[in-house]
């Protein structure tokens, strides 16, 4: 399959042109990029298409899973089930052009619709930022629901076999898709959680690594090789930075930045979590509410929460120069729109969170992974100034052109 048709236009699939089929367990559709299997049929009694239906999926005939599949250019849509572990996942495949799909697993508490949508969306930044940095890899995204089993036993001695059971059970239901996609850590899934998965499937990516830290460290080395276009300097001394949530990877980005004297805005739907920071870092740093924080004058906005963080309404509250941040899509295509417009320099997600990517596919340090995305936001950036380009259109079309010279290479 080409490069093109895989980034195909949106195709409008009628539902009489879609097959359920629970006997054989998958799900068919006509169109060549839309495939979705199931790894059981759908509980407590239910008829697929009443499923889906109840989902969102169709309105008014249409197929409107497929449709955004063919939309985003996806392969393959999987959801694995295991009772017993509690596993509930949606494996979303979104190209193995370049190679077998990259799948970040993350540990979600969203409903299935949006769940679903998150994975989608995931595994297509997974596919650009591949392809950015020079990876033979595709994008996939492994979105598993939150097991109750694992609340009710969190903190407890059979914790630890819950989470086991679970990744053990992820990996035996991958295993059985052969090589197209490679497990690996992401949102609240540790090293040790792909370790268990490892168990059961060669299919992970490398060893076990800190990639919150080398995460962290990349967006900092991103941050400043977009200040020099952006803020004319790369020195983050004196420079106003917000952040728009204080988790694991937005602490660690904290960290770096005041050490080298940016002056901090914090903020995180828990208020006490930014307050313990603030108290840890000490003299230039404040505490702001969520949408106070976006009112505030900034030189840059780091959004570094769970996604769409900085939504299209908001736009036009913001007062920042630059929006660069660890945060998968914190803005939607229409957000970008409005940015533009507003003369606000956008580093897109995939082209600047992707240093623990690199840090696992390369066995690098978190430092090397780093400099490897000042690299490419440097070259991403110095490549919008060139060309009069937003820097968020400018990565995009880099990771597909990329896609599209190499993968021509295996047909000849």
């Amino acid at each position: 399959m080409s490069y093109k048709s895989h980034l195909a236009a949106p195709a409008r699939l009628s539902g009489d042109r879609a097959a359920w089929n629970t006997g054989t367990r998958q799900v068919e559709c006509s169109h060549p990029a839309a495939q979705v299997r199931t790894s059981s049929e759908f509980g407590n009694g239910e008829r697929a298409p009443e499923r889906a239906n109840a989902l969102g999926w169709t309105h008014g005939g249409q197929m409107l899973m497929f449709d955004e599949m063919a939309a985003r250019g996806h392969e393959q849509l999987t959801l694995l089930t295991h009772a017993p572990s509690g596993l509930r996942a949606i494996l979303a495949v979104h190209s193995t052009v370049l190679g077998p799909a990259i799948a970040g697993c993350r540990l979600v508490t969203l409903d299935e619709p949006l769940a679903l949508r998150s994975a989608l969306e995931l595994s297509e930044a997974m596919t650009l930022k591949a392809a950015l940095y020079g990876l033979n890899h595709g994008g996939a995204a492994c979105l598993l629901l939150r097991p109750a089993q694992l609340d009710a036993e969190e903190g407890g001695d059979a914790q630890g076999h819950v989470r086991e059971a679970l990744f053990r059970s992820l990996g035996r239901k991958v295993s059985s898709l052969g090589s197209r996609v490679l497990l690996t850590e992401d949102a609240r899934v540790s090293g040790q959680d792909i370790a268990y998965a490892a168990q059961e499937t060669h299919h992970t990516l490398g060893m076990p690594t800190d990639t919150a830290a080398a995460t962290a460290y990349g967006v900092y080395r991103g941050i400043k090789a977009a200040a020099r276009h952006t803020l004319g300097n790369e020195s983050l001394r004196g420079v106003r930075i917000s952040i728009l949530g204080v988790g694991t990877v937005g602490t660690l980005l904290a960290g770096h930045l005041h050490r080298e004297g940016a002056r901090l805005n914090l903020a995180d739907t828990h208020p006490r979590k930014a307050q313990a920071l603030r108290d840890q870092l000490g003299a230039g740093v404040q505490v702001l509410g969520t949408e106070e924080v976006l009112d505030v004058p900034c030189d840059v906005m780091a959004p570094c929460t769970s996604g769409a963080s900085l939504r299209s309404r908001n736009i036009p509250r913001l007062q920042c120069r630059l929006i660069a941040g660890s945060e998968h899509h914190p803005l939607s295509r229409r957000a970008q729109e409005l940015v533009r417009e507003a003369g606000i320099t956008y580093i897109p997600d995939f082209a600047i969170n992707g240093a623990g990517l690199l840090a696992s596919a390369r066995q690098l340090s978190a430092e090397q992974a780093g400099e490897q995305i000042h690299e490419v936001v440097a070259r991403i950036s110095a490549l919008a100034e060139q060309h009069h380009k937003p820097p968020h259109l400018v990565a995009r079309r880099l990771a597909e052109r990329r896609i599209e010279l190499i993968g021509s290479l295996g047909h000849g």
